[in-house]
């Protein structure tokens, strides 16, 4: 087994992260091209606890190495991910726990993703993922394919920062433009009615 860790920080409140996190696979993030799909299996509240708990099937496309394609009998340019995650506004985290599915009876990936508050405008990310090739007792052939997808998460974080942070910045963007033509709505609106007692 390979272990993948990696801790960033966000200058964007948790409110910002937790609420955009629903976002990061949209149009907006252009680093993010190879999730295909995100499919909603289930969501609900805990009415105890608060807690949202959300079931989501993530579908990727990526090229694997060729030596990986051949040893696995192909396949594996697409690829499913099973998520679990948990918002809790309380203690204000946002927990994602993923596995795959494809190739799950060769290969075992466990990533857990924490998303929780540093301070009131900064957010902090811990990611660690569990990797384990399950390739009976060929130690070599294991530790090729644990190395081999260390690099892809090594890879795919920097470029995971770099287009959540697109999104965050969009997101702030796009509700600070809101809010201002609903400023603008409400002052043409007090200024209609001021002339109308006038």
């Amino acid at each position: 087994m390979k272990v993948f860790s990696n801790t960033e920080t966000f200058n964007y409140s948790w409110e910002e992260v937790s609420a955009n996190n629903w976002r990061k696979y949209c149009p907006w993030n252009e680093k993010s091209t190879h999730v295909i799909a995100v499919d909603t299996i289930s969501r609900s509240v805990d009415p105890a606890t608060g807690i949202l708990r959300t079931e989501r099937l993530i579908t990727c496309r990526q090229a694997a190495p060729e030596w990986l394609k051949s040893m696995m009998g192909g396949g594996l340019d697409e690829s499913q991910v099973f998520e679990t995650s948990y918002v809790d506004p309380k203690t204000k985290t946002v927990t994602m726990v993923s596995t795959n599915i494809t190739f799950s009876n060769l290969l075992n990936v466990q990533e857990t993703v924490v998303y929780s508050p540093l301070s009131a405008h900064q957010t902090k990310f811990h990611q660690e993922a569990q990797i384990t090739a399950l390739a009976g007792g060929w130690q070599r052939i294991k530790n090729s394919i644990e190395d081999t997808l260390v690099k892809r998460f090594r890879e795919n974080a920097a470029k995971g920062k770099e287009g959540f942070e697109s999104v965050l910045a969009m997101s702030r963007h796009v509700f600070a433009e809101e809010r201002e033509k609903e400023k603008m709505g409400l002052i043409r609106e007090q200024a209609g009615n001021i002339r109308m007692a006038a």
